[in-house]
């Protein structure tokens, strides 16, 4: 009877403990779920980076192409050194052109 009496009395004092074991269980099962979300790209994100990455690129095309331009016509205007930036400028357009994304 006197253990019965000191179960009882001490059950109140357990439902802490209880929560405290349910928070220290859950926790590392917490963590994992949060690392898979923090090293795994949603769709999303991905396609977010893709177009990024490609105005990104049509950004560095355009700059290339407006100095290749500028180029060309001072060659037109008789400045053989802008000749071959011009071409050299070209090349460049190509190899960014041809960059996997």
């Amino acid at each position: 009877m006197r253990a019965m009496l000191l179960a009882l009395s001490a059950a109140p004092l357990l439902a802490g403990c209880v929560s405290a074991v349910k928070t220290v269980v859950t926790a590392p099962v917490k963590a994992v779920g949060q690392v898979a979300d923090w090293s795994t790209t949603s769709q999303e994100e991905a396609d977010r980076n893709r177009g990024r990455a490609l105005r990104q690129r049509e950004e560095r095309v355009g700059k290339l192409t407006r100095q290749r331009d500028k180029a060309a016509q001072k060659c037109r205007d008789g400045r053989q050194d802008q000749c071959q930036r011009a071409e050299v400028l070209s090349h460049e357009i190509e190899a960014v052109m041809a960059e996997p994304m």
